[in-house]
């Protein structure tokens, strides 16, 4: 359902193109402001979004009906570039960093002084902007009274694009791509006036690859903790709506945040990948914008919405459907609970033995496995991208290189929420291993739907802080913590868990060929079940998706969709995943501008060698007006071998025809346990 376009609002609404804000070191951050004609008059509560995103072409399309909305319906909506991004002073090396909170700090102060500001301010954001709400939240600036926080995590390390159980993700390396081409870019002359190529030229002298410091710190080490709310949730004291979609593995950051903070806090699920509810994808959308103004009401104006009122948790309880890449909706009910963790979960426990998952243990009993390095194939996105989602596929391709224990088909119904937990007893060959833990759905006609997964660096079985290497034929008992969900299992299907000791590309390989032998009979798959409620039934409906007007564009040339292209040479052995991050090329009227953002991430493995894994990305940004045309080419390259990864990378900068700028690095990094 596309939202419904609003251009009447309660409040008639100023744009400012750009303003600045001062900062105490004499910086200017660069800022887009939305707000009610008369704010001056009678002053409105602020809400601040702080992003790297370019707010002044990248993400106007994006911002535009946002806070337009916002601002109609009496708010001052401001979005402002971080330091040494988009049209603001400064420079930016890394995210997260303390640079970035402080001027955040600057800047909720300056905002509450206006005098279109009551001196109330909100912060709010998706991705980045949910990370930094948390963050800022946590350093407790006074004028600062409640944030949304929306794909987004509580700990760095566990749940963020580098590293999953302490494996590294395939995304440390194709995000690193993608910050490295975007802050590549200069300000708009329009904005800053001549000084933009000075300013260019001091960004692109100090950007190095971003993915350097992610290589660097393979463990949860203090450089993760920065920035990691969950080191002290007490530090958060003011109220916190945390909102995801189960298609976004951030979405996984919810329960701990609602377990862990004390204060007036709530917690929204719904099916959607890494996007705005109003424009949520699968559907069912929701209308996400009037749900937030509730929440800005009751805590920025002191209204009675009633939302306070209602559960702590809402979210979508998803029906059992066939495996397939994508859904334009998932069918599901809304479900909600008063607290969490609940008191109402029941955990129910299945045993693995052989080839089977039964309520009782067997005798126990030895099985090995050890997976075809290209086991993952059938993982898809792992969904951290866009406002789409690529789903895994029918499990039965990846079962091939799994051990997979599968239950009888149910009676009844079965409905979970929250982490499944397996419990292994295990040894491994190898001082390095990895497990991959995969809860599926089977269906009668053998089809198999992954509901959802965990992994595990085997090395951080105990800590992600502090890792040791197995002793190959030691048997230990580690435990694997799947991510969260709610899911109804149908009666007639089957549950079944499948053990993979490779999930490539999602995973980073081990440095060396591995065997795992699990210990059956005394390993154990402990699932939440959540007995249904009559309450649920009575849960105020959401409106449906609204928004304000989009901004004008015309679409030069178009990107090619997002997707993943699996090609398998069979005489070279090889395997290559290739996926486009290509935006295409817009004209922007409002501002004359044209732009184009285009790219494309590999991932390749050779036969059953791990030290043959590699990803390389390659990234375009590109700004012209009239005479002015710049643009950038960044090019990145990770190999490894069984003790060391290695990075190189380019960075080409035009301005016209003339190349104004390059650089090259070349860069080892031994594997800490990884």
């Amino acid at each position: 359902m596309q939202p419904k376009i609003k251009t009447e609002y309660p409040h008639k609404i100023r744009h400012i193109e750009n303003l600045w804000i001062p900062l105490s070191d004499g910086a200017r951050l660069a800022a887009r402001l939305f707000l009610p004609e008369d704010a001056e008059r009678n002053p409105v509560p602020a809400l601040l979004e702080y992003l790297p995103y370019r707010k002044r072409d990248s993400m106007r399309a994006r911002d535009t009906p946002m806070q337009s909305y916002y601002a109609g319906h009496g708010y001052a909506a401001i979005r402002v570039d971080i330091r040494g991004t988009g049209d603001s002073d400064g420079l930016i090396g890394d995210e997260y960093l303390k640079q970035e909170q402080d001027d955040a700090l600057e800047v909720i102060a300056w905002l509450a002084k206006q005098s279109w500001c009551s001196g109330a301010v909100g912060m709010h954001g998706m991705s980045w902007g949910g990370f930094n709400a948390l963050q800022v939240a946590a350093r407790q600036p006074p004028a600062l009274k409640a944030i949304i926080s929306m794909g987004s995590t509580d700990d760095r390390y566990a749940t963020d694009v580098h590293y999953m159980g302490g494996c590294m993700t395939k995304d440390n390396i194709d995000w690193g791509g993608v910050m490295f081409a975007h802050v590549s870019t200069p300000p708009d002359p329009e904005i800053v006036g001549e000084r933009w190529r000075e300013m260019w030229m001091q960004r692109l002298e100090n950007l190095q690859p971003w993915v350097i410091p992610w290589l660097a710190h393979q463990r949860r080490d203090a450089y993760w903790q920065h920035g990691s709310v969950c080191q002290d949730f007490s530090k958060i004291k003011i109220p916190v709506y945390a909102v995801n979609g189960w298609a976004d593995n951030y979405c996984v950051a919810i329960p701990r945040l609602l377990a862990g903070l004390s204060g007036p806090r709530k917690g929204l699920i719904g099916p959607w990948a890494h996007s705005f509810p109003q424009h949520g994808q699968p559907g069912p959308a929701i209308g996400w914008q009037q749900e937030a103004l509730r929440w800005w009401d009751h805590w920025l104006k002191g209204k009675d919405t009633g939302i306070m009122d209602e559960p702590m948790l809402r979210v979508c309880m998803q029906e059992s459907v066939p495996p397939s890449v994508s859904y334009p909706v998932r069918e599901g009910r809304w479900v909600a609970e008063e607290s969490w963790p609940s008191p109402r979960l029941q955990w129910r426990r299945w045993h693995l033995n052989p080839g089977r998952l039964d309520e009782q243990a067997g005798t126990q009993t030895k099985q090995s496995v050890s997976s075809l390095l290209t086991t993952g194939l059938a993982a898809g996105e792992i969904g951290r991208y866009g406002e789409g989602a690529e789903f895994a596929t029918d499990q039965r391709e990846d079962d091939g290189g799994s051990l997979v224990f599968i239950g009888d088909p149910l009676k009844e119904r079965l409905e979970i929420l929250g982490a499944p937990v397996l419990e292994l007893t295990l040894s491994a060959d190898a001082p390095q291993a990895l497990i991959a833990v995969r809860l599926n759905e089977v269906l009668p006609d053998g089809r198999s739907a992954r509901v959802t997964y965990g992994v595990l660096n085997l090395s951080h079985r105990d800590r992600h802080e502090n890792p040791a290497p197995l002793m190959p034929g030691e048997e230990y008992l580690v435990r694997v913590q799947m991510e969260d969900i709610a899911h109804a299992f149908a009666p007639g299907n089957r549950i079944a868990v499948s053990l993979s000791n490779h999930y490539w590309p999602v995973l980073w390989p081990s440095p060396t060929p591995t065997s795992l032998t699990i210990a059956t009979g005394v390993s154990s798959l402990a699932l939440p079940v959540r007995p249904p409620q009559a309450e649920d039934e009575k849960l105020r409906a959401f409106a449906a998706p609204e928004t304000g007007a989009a901004t004008p564009m015309t679409e030069i040339a178009a990107g090619r969709a997002t997707n993943r292209i699996v090609t398998r040479d069979l005489l070279a052995g090889t395997t290559t995943v290739f996926q486009p991050r290509d935006g295409g090329s817009q004209h922007l009227p409002e501002i004359d501008m044209t732009m184009h953002e285009t790219g494309e991430v590999y991932h390749q493995v050779t036969g059953e060698d791990p030290a043959s894994a590699m990803t390389w990305t390659k990234f375009g940004m590109g700004r012209q007006r009239g005479d002015w045309r710049i643009r950038t080419e960044t090019h990145t390259r990770v190999t490894c071998t069984a003790a060391k990864f290695h990075l190189e990378a380019t960075i080409d900068a035009y301005e016209g025809e003339n190349r104004v700028f390059t650089r090259n690095w070349s860069m080892d990094f031994p594997r800490d346990n990884l």
